[in-house]
């Protein structure tokens, strides 16, 4: 699903830092995350020696975090920064533009927020027209009153807002010289902090006719503890928001940013918190599905359109008020809720007078046609959306059972089969690919739904590919979950458990490999039924057979398991 190649992050910006390590992999979305070049299926007698006790604690530390490590492998140019890294950025960004254009710390602030924390865009806009920058920005190159007045401290200065007289030193001004008491200075910056949320950043001097922009320092000098921290926290926000290059994570609570490239169309990115979006709208990761289909399904879910079809496939009309009715009763005498009006059900005239409406009677009008083609919309969405939702809520069940299955039975594990809990990381890889295959499959059945019907020859190949996929994966998701509970309580090492981790880490390969050809096929239109037919990928997703004994994923051009082989001659556990 990624190429092989990795390409750096390119930025117009310095928002660099030595200390984050950048992201690369050369590892499939929907591959099982083992590496080839070591032999994942055994371990050594050696593996199971812990007399260097730190060696064997740095290890476990090492493989708890297994699951980020497999998530960082899964990204490429994606660096994950947190508050002090995003702060640390954005004051070296700050000191650049002040060494640069020689100007305070506090106007370069000024300017990379005016350029969207931009300082290619600023040196650039600076070096062209300097005066334009300043004009733009509200920097000023001369004060419009000279602030030497408010030297005198007895001077007697009258406030241009409250009007109240004031000594020169409980006098301020900004860079443009307008001259305001302490106290209004005070209220006005908390105001705006208070009432106009990130807006309070572009604040300018009171008076009317004045641009001048007000600096942090000012802010800093004036405002509240608590007005300077929400002043700093805008700021922060400024940056990330701003910048086309990084984004919030959208997990409530997390305070984690992800600064991302967009390289190669592949928007999937994992915050270290654990939560996976798509980069581009920010909803969750809904490969192989695009945006805009996404964002259609998710509106037609939550709309009343549905409702409409309902009604229109299982309601009528009141004959004299029209209003639609749902029959809830055994026998066909209905009465209007609202206007009254009795009639019949089935004919919909009157029921004064009704005798019987046994007799067929050909109907040419459109009523009909229209309430089964409603009831047929009904009916199709109904069966995408059951499935659809299904995978969804067994999706965040598996994320909630590999995080229970870590904390809980790795360790009752360890004991029962005396092995280190480190050595059980190809358990929770297997977990990790349940939840990323049951995203793919979830949103397959929304690209289903939209599928359309008149091209069977895709919708016969799409149901194919997904059936193997769903196929495989409900054999790997109840080998993790239901098989691995008979070694929970089992008193020493088991030759099962050793069958059992064959088993397991070879469903894991081949479930990714089938969901890896259905991502890539459904990504790319299907648009290999038109030129080599269904026939010729049937046999692509089949390049490969499971052994009937460990399930390993053996190439078609051999005809006996090679991992069968390995065990027979291998010590195994």
């Amino acid at each position: 699903m990624i190429p092989s190649s990795t390409t750096s992050l390119a930025m117009d910006d310095v928002h660099r830092s030595s200390d984050i390590v950048k992201v690369e992999s050369t590892i499939n979305y929907y591959s099982d995350g083992f590496d080839d070049s070591e032999d994942p299926l055994f371990l050594s007698d050696d593996d199971f020696v812990g007399d260097d006790d730190g060696a064997a604690d740095a290890l476990l530390e090492d493989i708890k975090e297994d699951e980020i490590d497999l998530l960082k492998q899964k990204q490429q140019d994606c660096k994950i920064l947190s508050t002090a890294e995003l702060r640390q950025r954005m004051e070296q960004d700050v000191a650049q533009v002040s060494s640069v254009l020689s100007v305070s710390k506090f106007e370069a602030s000024i300017l990379l927020r005016n350029y969207n924390w931009s300082v290619s865009k600023v040196s650039d806009a600076w070096f062209t027209d300097e005066s334009a920058v300043r004009e733009k920005v509200g920097l000023l190159v001369k004060t419009v009153i000279s602030c030497g007045i408010v030297s005198n401290k007895r001077k007697i200065i009258i406030c241009g807002i409250c009007f109240e007289s004031h000594t020169s030193d409980r006098i301020r001004c900004a860079d443009c010289g307008h001259l305001y008491c302490e106290i209004c200075w005070s209220i006005y910056i908390s105001t705006s902090i208070n009432n106009d949320g990130a807006g309070c950043l572009m604040l300018r001097c009171p008076d009317p006719s004045c641009h001048a922009a007000i600096g942090q320092d000012m802010i800093d000098s004036l405002a509240s503890e608590e007005d300077r921290k929400k002043y700093s926290d805008f700021l922060l926000r400024s940056y990330v928001e701003d910048n086309r290059t990084t984004k919030w994570c959208p997990a409530p609570a997390c305070e984690y940013a992800v600064e991302f490239s967009g390289a190669d169309g592949i928007f999937d990115v994992t915050c270290r918190c654990l939560t996976s979006f798509c980069w581009n709208c920010e909803e969750e990761c809904h490969r192989p599905m695009d945006c805009e289909t996404v964002r259609k399904w998710i509106s037609k879910n939550s709309s009343e359109s549905e409702n409409v079809n309902y009604i229109l496939a299982y309601c009528k009309p009141c004959p004299n008020c029209k209003r639609p009715i749902e029959k809830n009763h055994g026998c066909m005498h209905m009465t209007c809720r609202v206007c009254r009006n009795e009639f019949c059900w089935l004919c919909l005239g009157p029921w004064k007078g009704h005798m019987n409406c046994n007799r067929y009677m050909e109907r040419t009008d459109s009523e009909d046609k229209r309430k089964k083609m409603a009831k047929e919309s009904l009916e199709k969405y109904t069966h995408y959306f059951e499935r659809w939702d299904a995978n969804r809520k067994s999706k965040l069940k598996a994320r909630a059972d590999h995080q229970r299955v870590k904390d809980e039975e790795f360790k009752k594990l360890s004991l029962s089969q005396d092995i280190p809990e480190a050595h059980f990381e190809f358990i929770s890889k297997a977990w990790l690919q349940v939840v990323e295959c049951r995203r793919a499959l979830e949103w397959s059945y929304s690209y289903g739904y939209y599928l359309p019907d008149n091209e069977p020859a895709k919708k016969q190949f799409f149901e194919y590919l997904q059936g193997e996929a769903e196929s495989t994966l409900e054999k790997l998701h109840n080998c993790v979950e239901s098989e691995l509970k008979e070694f929970l309580d089992v008193d020493g090492l088991s030759k099962k458990f050793s069958e059992f981790r064959t088993k397991l880490v070879g469903l894991t390969t081949v479930t990714g490999d089938y969901f890896e050809k259905l991502v890539r096929a459904l990504e790319n239109g299907l648009s290999d039924v038109n030129s080599h037919g269904t026939k010729g990928l049937e046999e692509e997703v089949e390049d490969c057979w499971c052994c009937d004994r460990c399930t390993y994923a053996n190439p078609s051009s051999i005809r006996s398991c090679k991992e069968n082989a390995s065990y027979r001659f291998g010590n195994g556990y």
